[in-house]
């Protein structure tokens, strides 16, 4: 029996060697295997980051060539050539030459973008160092003077088209600074973005939209004139509800916020406080990481009522005496209206209100030629 216990004890203890050394294996493996995973992951990162490198400098170099032969195109032009004949008989034959030589890319109406881009542009070269270099354009010497177009070109097709040369000069640093895309591009200038954000600003603050962007330091600066949900598929005049108009919202969740701007973060919908016993909810909840602020929405798909103004009011005092932080700025709130009543709006709020706002929405695209209209007034 003794001998048996002895037996088994050995066994044991030669089970637990082996299960102790079969693990250390394992351990090991798994580390080489991460180790490996690491460096397929290190390696992986530098192909990535030099393709990105290789594509943003053919794109450099590509565009500064789109601008000297607009340039080339230009000087050719002014030689006493007549515009029309120009137009009709030497670009035509240049197109010809130059798509049998290089292939496609080199159409008469790709010739007349790359003229009407430097037509455009050139003062933006001659006003930098580049100017010196210009006939010799490497990747040497975009990385001395620093490129002078960030975007690509098909972006810039989209803005050749816009004639206001501070409404062109603002979509493009927005471009820039927001890493639009060109659908997104092409959106926002249909949606008017420009002129809705120029009609809550005076002079000066115009000026700095043409000059720098949207740039976020107080709440108006957040505010458009009205905001454009062509997105969300409501027709202008089709019945829905707010809950279907909140549910749109929320499938198109991505393009809301793009509409409304920087720094939005979605925090939730339907917030719900109570208050004796009574329960009031927030449609949707968002924060402003620039403003540092929360910004709550209401939905209403009639005229704006008082009694409108005076809910969101309550729960823009909730949020900034039971919610923010004491450091945080205070809350705005937004009744999201299909049809503003100034008066009422006038009457209701303080002369000195920075928080509360009612803003109407719009179903369809607006038409950019009232809105500048507008901001002639």
């Amino acid at each position: 029996m003794k001998s048996h216990k002895l037996i088994c004890s050995k066994n044991l203890n030669f089970f637990f060697e082996e299960f102790a050394a079969l693990k250390l294996i394992l351990n090991q493996h798994m580390k080489l295997k991460n180790k490996s995973f690491l460096l397929f992951e290190n390696i992986r990162s530098v192909i990535t980051e030099t393709q990105d490198y290789v594509v943003r400098n053919i794109n450099s170099a590509m565009i500064m060539a789109y601008f000297r032969i607009g340039k080339m195109i230009v000087e050719d032009e002014q030689d006493g050539n007549e515009r029309a004949v120009y137009a009709k008989d030497t670009i035509a034959r240049l197109s010809q030459e130059l798509s049998i030589e290089f292939g496609r890319g080199y159409s008469v109406d790709n010739l007349e973008r790359f003229r009407k881009f430097y037509i455009m542009y050139q003062n933006r070269i001659s006003a930098t160092p580049l100017r010196k270099s210009e006939k010799s354009i490497s990747a040497t010497v975009l990385r001395k003077f620093g490129m002078p177009f960030q975007l690509g070109w098909s972006h810039y097709v989209i803005l050749l088209k816009i004639k206001n040369e501070d409404e062109r000069s603002f979509y493009e640093i927005e471009a820039i600074n927001n890493n639009w895309s060109v659908r997104e591009l092409q959106r926002q200038y249909s949606a008017s973005l420009f002129e809705r954000l120029s009609l809550n600003k005076d002079r000066d603050g115009v000026r700095q939209l043409v000059e720098k962007g949207q740039i976020l330091e107080k709440s108006i600066d957040a505010i458009k004139s009205h905001y454009v949900l062509e997105f969300l598929d409501l027709k202008e005049d089709s019945r829905y509800t707010e809950n279907d108009m909140e549910g749109a919202i929320i499938n198109k969740l991505e393009s809301f916020m793009m509409e409304l701007g920087k720094g939005f973060l979605f925090e939730g919908r339907q917030r719900r406080f109570t208050f004796e016993g009574d329960s009031f909810f927030v449609d949707l909840v968002f924060y402003n990481r620039l403003l540092k602020c929360f910004v709550l929405f209401d939905l209403k798909i009639g005229k704006l009522t008082h009694q409108d103004i005076g809910q969101m009011q309550m729960y823009v005092n909730y949020y900034d005496r039971k919610i923010k932080n004491k450091d945080e700025n205070p809350t705005i709130g937004i009744v999201l209206c299909k049809e503003e009543n100034r008066t009422v709006i006038e009457f209701t709020l303080p002369e000195d209100n920075k928080q509360i706002f009612a803003k109407e929405y719009k179903a369809v695209l607006p038409s950019k030629e009232t809105l500048k209209k507008q901001l002639e007034y």
